[in-house]
């Protein structure tokens, strides 16, 4: 696991993010040579988009229109 200083992981922060998106490793952020935090990868079942960023999602049918007639709907 990859190990950075507080103060470079501020100053590099998105480019940090990138990196553990990227390298699926966790980086271990130290404060005066002590662990302080972890960032780690999002797994895809933790994000609710990740099937759709991965391409794993197919749009099936007619998604612009109601799934129902309006004839349908009640009113009072």
């Amino acid at each position: 696991m990859k190990t950075m200083g507080a103060a470079k992981a501020k100053a590099h922060f998105l480019a940090l993010l990138d990196e553990v998106e990227k390298k699926r490793e966790s980086v271990l952020v130290t404060k005066k040579g002590r662990p302080v935090a972890k960032v780690i990868p999002l797994e895809p079942e933790d994000d609710p988009l990740a099937a759709y960023r991965f391409g794993g999602v197919e749009i099936v049918g007619d998604i612009i229109s109601p799934a129902n007639d309006p004839e349908d709907w009640e009113y009072d």
